[in-house]
Parts: C-alpha cells; structure tokens; sequence
C-alpha cells in the first residue's frame, strides 16, 4: 500500500499537478485491476495541462497488454501522447505515467471530455489468455476563459474629517498560483494611509486568500457637503505562463459631516469637536468644558458607588 501511494505521489509531481488542483477518478476493472485517474479540475484556455494514470494488478493472475488510450472529443484539445501500455503485469505489480494535452487559445469555453479507453488481457494460471476487457472511462475538462482574480475590499459606509477608518483588502486567485505580485492602494488627496501604500508577494497559491489590513486617516479639514472619494486597488504579477498581468478596482467611499456624536472604531467617542479616546481617564480629559466634565465626575462617583455596595 505505501509503494502504491509512493508511485502515485511521484506521478503527481512529475506531472506538475498537485492534489488540491486535481480531480479523482477511481474504478477497479475485472481481474482485480485497479485504476486510478488524476486530472486538473479546470484548465485555462491555450494552456497545457497533464492527466496522471495509474494502475495496480491486485488480483490473483497475471495480466498483459495492459492499455491506457486517450481520445479528444474536439479540436479545442489536441494530445501529445495518448497511450500509456504495460507489456505483461504480473500479481502486485504497477505501473503509471501521464499524458500530456493542451488547450487552444480561443477553445470554447465550458465543459469538455476526453474519450479513455482502458483495456488488459487476463492469463487464467497466469498461461492462459482470456478474450480481452475494454472499458471506456469519460474524463471532464473545464476550460476557462481568463483567470479569475477576486479583488475584495471592506470599508465603512462612510467616513467623516479628522478620524481614522479601517480599509481591508482580500485578494483570492481562484485558478492558478500568481507570482511576483504586487498590490498597491492609491487614496485620494482628501485622506492619507497609515503605514505602507504598496505590498509584494514572491507567490501566492491558488484558493489561499491574501489579506491587507490599513487605515485610512482623513484630513481636519471641516468637510460641509458629503461627496465621495475613489479609492484605487491595482494588482500586477505574473501568471502561470510567464505573462505579466493587471487587474484593478476603484472603491468609493462616501466622505460626510461628522455628526454632534460619531463613535469611532477603536471605541472613541466624537462629542462635538472634542474627542474621547477608548482609554480616556480623568486626567487625560484636556478641553473639555467645566459643565461636561462635572457629568463625568458624576457619572464616575455613581459606578464607584455601584460598586461598592456590590461588594
């Protein structure tokens, strides 16, 4: 068992496919064959892709003319080879290999098949051939069209002056593994980005979502009508056939009066022009007038209170 699993894996690395990219097709033929199919679960147009075979004679008697042919449907696939074969596979033997394909550049987009046609000859008291076993398996191809890049942001509904605000970026590649890639934020002049602007990654693996967390910080400027400011997200890298590519997104964010009361993210507290930090303590409440600073003595003498009959 750990052979079979040794081969397999060395089948998937040769070929270039990894398991969480591939597709499974598993079938045990007569004579206790069995036959294993790997294949990518899509393939993006005018690039090749490799479909892995292998098989393991689990049965009592030898077998030959074991044979793996691969047909395409249609012209949008072409093969370069299509047959895998095994001369003679006695009890506990394997063996595998891959096939290779490519995809046309303009091949229509959507679902496609591959034609295989298994076959082997059983020797009954490993001397006797018996009439020939053909099985024909369909194997799916989805073709794509351009890679899929999913550029997310999250941001509040709206952001006023003088504040800080959380600007979130997720970048997935649902398709392919992207190199070299960089990701920029570009703020209007109205607001400024705490910490860096542009971030480099050397790879980033298919399905693993990136994430980017910043704050945006706007500008004390009294802000009297609400408009809203476009924020710019360009991504470039290089995509699994060498070309460099870009993709980008524009996110308006609406930019308002701040109100009499505005709570902040962090847990501060707008009063008018004055401004309560999450931390705030008697002795770093500074211009606040004498009337609002007696309420809070007030309300502090009162949970002090509150506390003290509670113990």
């Amino acid at each position: 068992m750990i052979q079979y699993v040794l081969v397999l894996f060395g089948i998937l690395v040769i070929s270039g496919i990894s398991s969480a990219d591939a597709a499974t097709i598993k079938q045990t033929m007569d004579g206790a064959m069995d036959l294993i199919v790997e294949y990518p679960d899509s393939v993006i147009a005018g690039h090749d892709f490799a479909v892995s075979i292998f098989v393991q004679n689990n049965g009592w008697e030898d077998k030959q003319d074991v044979t793996f042919f691969v047909e395409s449907q249609n012209q949008d696939i072409v093969a370069k080879n299509q047959t895998m074969h095994a001369q003679r596979l006695s009890k506990g033997g394997s063996f595998g290999g891959t096939l290779e394909f490519s995809t046309e550049k303009n091949a229509e987009i959507g679902n496609h098949y591959l034609n295989a046609i298994y076959s082997h000859v059983l020797l009954s008291n490993n001397e006797t051939p018996q009439p020939k076993l053909q099985k024909n398996i369909a194997i799916p191809v989805v073709i794509k069209g351009e890679p899929e890049i999913q550029l997310k942001t999250t941001t509040p509904t709206s952001i006023f002056e003088n504040a800080e605000f959380p600007f979130d970026i997720e970048l997935v590649s649902d398709d392919i593994v992207l190199r070299d890639v960089a990701v920029q934020i570009i703020p209007p002049s109205d607001v400024t980005i705490r910490g860096q602007t542009y971030y480099t990654y050397s790879i980033i693996e298919k399905n693993t979502p990136v994430l980017i967390k910043t704050q945006v910080i706007t500008a004390p400027t009294n802000v009297t009508l609400e408009h809203k400011l476009p924020f710019e997200v360009q991504v470039s890298y290089t995509d699994d056939s060498g070309e460099q590519k870009t993709t980008s997104k524009t996110v308006p964010v609406l930019l308002r009066p701040r109100t009499f009361m505005e709570f902040t993210t962090d847990g501060g507290v707008w009063l008018g022009d004055f401004f309560l930090a999450p931390y705030v303590s008697m002795g770093t409440i500074i211009g606040i007038p004498a009337g609002a600073l007696f309420s809070l003595m007030i309300k502090r003498l009162q949970k002090k209170k509150k506390v003290k009959r509670k113990k």
